[in-house]
């Protein structure tokens, strides 16, 4: 692999000559994309790449080839070559947690040599052995050879889960709904929020319910709470329905055919009442966000089959193979992770857009503020030290064309510079028709239009060609020169889905190893959640708890205690 040998040691890129090098060109740059355009008839072909089944279009971004070749040599001088290959190959990047980053082996193809052996365990052979457990028990609940407790088959899967665990099915899910069994749907809780429960199991009939009680320790707070809750309306719903009686063993059966597990906590799994047999694992080197594609896909492996789900794995693998073999000037993740890197640290953007113009991934934005923010929201290095400059950025989107009539105003003549991803399919899932208008090609056109306008703007000459007042001129104004980058795909097929997740999951990848951080712990998500089991006495009347918080958090808390009915 290319660069030097890994090293522990995070490198500074602020220390770097290409950092220096990117600060005089940002305060020598006036963008100018109708200038850059008009002077440059090949720079479209030029700034267009190819990954997998995925057309990616950075020519409007505020970038020249002298600035791109740059954020190409800045990553050269980090070493991402050599921590791609530390990443892939299984050594110990997250440091803080002293593990292995492998969310990439979830989907090397059976075939893949030489065989993958990280720390003594075999990971090629156990990933498969997994997937085939998990495709197993999707086929049994998909031909009906799977059962609840009075025989009828499974119509309806309830995932249970938060964050990684939630999320990645979730929006897979939505994504990928027109190839989904007929006569199954599935639904997710995920809020501990008990109207999230008590709202989803409403209307489900019990006797054709399967639960999937997603959590690796099998001790996440919000995820057990609602597992319980279901468990509870199960019995409560079959002893209503004379569907079992009112015993402790009817009750362990209906759990052993209505409940299954993704967890590793075997003895915690028997204990709630889940054979462990029907438990399915991943291991301590997938992060929650990056596991949709493990285990935690069991949910998705029911919805659209084990084939289904194979061609997912390999759209995953094939951005995978990109990324860890493309040289870094025609490598499509390493090349918007550098751009995103451009625009935060020398253009000083806040937020990324991402915005589909595809409803199927209405998810998607939500499923990249986890991934991303929660890799890259870091304010320390790998070695603990402070950060140097700015990192992470706000995610955020909706799918077009209803952002455009939401928040497209701010990005198109805000203060603020929104760098924006826009992503679109040629082939939708439902080709209908407006009498003769294709309804489909409505809607690109209003993709095209938006990054056109975004980059091109209206000046103020054209707005008063156009016959508007001189009062109204300004307002109408557009300076362009806002970037975007447009993603194309063929169709929204459960590969494309793979390669989509699997190249945000490198752009944020490099975008942490440029900025020296570990994109792979969490611990900002842990205070929150040890202060709340700390609080929770002094919400229940606990007198003495309450005296032990702070004035405004025991104020807020005495008013919850007088207003709750």
């Amino acid at each position: 692999m290319r660069g030097k040998p890994v090293t522990t040691e995070p490198i500074d890129a602020t220390a770097t000559t290409a950092w220096t090098d990117l600060t005089a060109q940002r305060d020598a740059l006036r963008p100018d994309l109708r200038a850059w355009f008009a002077a440059d008839p090949q720079r479209t072909e030029r700034l267009t790449r190819t990954v997998g089944d995925l057309h990616v279009d950075l020519s409007k971004n505020l970038v020249t080839d002298e600035t791109l070749a740059t954020l190409v040599r800045l990553a050269d001088e980090v070493r991402l070559g050599s921590h791609i290959e530390a990443m892939f190959s299984g050594q110990h990047i997250n440091s803080t947690e002293d593990r292995a980053v492998l969310h990439t082996a979830l989907r090397r193809p059976a075939s893949a040599s030489p065989a993958l052996v990280v720390d003594g365990q075999q990971v090629d052979s156990d990933v498969q052995a997994e997937l085939e457990k998990v495709f197993a028990f999707a086929d049994k609940v998909r031909s009906g050879a799977w059962t609840g407790v009075t025989g009828a088959r499974v119509a309806t899967v309830v995932n249970i889960g938060i964050g990684g665990s939630d999320l990645g099915p979730v929006m897979a899910y939505e994504a990928l709904a027109p190839y989904v069994q007929d006569g199954l749907e599935l639904r997710f809780v995920s809020n501990i929020d008990p109207t999230d429960i008590a709202e989803t199991v409403q209307g489900l009939d019990p006797t054709t319910t399967l639960f999937i009680v997603a959590s690796k320790t099998f001790g996440t707070i919000e995820t057990l709470t609602n597992a319980r809750l279901a468990r509870e309306w199960l019995w409560e719903q079959l002893i209503a329905a004379g569907a079992i009686e009112d015993t402790e063993e009817a009750r362990s059966q209906a759990v052993a055919r209505h409940f299954v597990a993704v967890s590793t906590a075997l003895d915690k799994v028997a204990a709630f009442g889940i054979d462990p047999a029907n438990a399915f694992g991943f291991w301590d080197w997938v992060g929650g966000r990056y596991s949709v594609d493990s285990a935690i896909g069991t949910s998705l492996a029911i919805a659209i089959g084990p084939d289904g789900f194979r061609d997912f794995l390999a759209g995953f693998h094939a951005v995978d193979e990109h990324f860890r073999t493309t040289p870094f000037a025609q490598n499509v993740p390493v090349l918007m992770g550098l751009l995103n890197v451009w625009y935060v640290n020398f253009l000083d953007a806040a937020t990324h857009a991402v915005l589909p113009y595809a409803q199927h991934l209405h998810r998607f934005p939500a499923y990249l503020q986890q991934l991303t923010m929660e890799s890259n929201g870091k304010s320390v290095r790998w070695d603990g030290s402070p950060v140097t400059t700015q990192t992470g950025e706000v995610f955020w989107g909706e799918p077009g064309t209803n952002g455009q009539h939401a928040f497209y105003q701010l990005i198109h003549q805000g203060t603020r510079l929104v760098p924006a991803d826009f992503i679109a399919v040629a082939n939708p899932a439902h080709p209908l028709k407006d009498g003769d208008t294709d309804v489909h090609e409505l809607l690109l056109a209003n993709f095209f239009a938006q990054t056109k306008a975004l980059a091109f703007g209206k000046t103020a000459d054209e707005v008063r060609a156009e016959g508007t007042a001189e009062h109204i001129v300004p307002a109408r104004v557009f300076t362009g020169s806002r970037p975007t980058t447009s993603i194309l795909a063929p169709a929204l097929t459960p590969s494309v889905l793979g390669q989509l997740i699997a190249l945000y999951e490198h752009i944020t990848f490099v975008q942490g190893v440029v900025w020296g951080i570990n994109s792979f712990d969490q611990w900002g998500v842990e205070l929150g959640k040890k202060l709340a089991l700390e609080i929770a006495p002094a919400v229940s009347g606990d007198s003495e708890a309450l005296a032990a918080q702070d004035q405004s958090t025991r104020s807020l808390i005495e008013y919850y205690r007088a207003h709750r009915g």
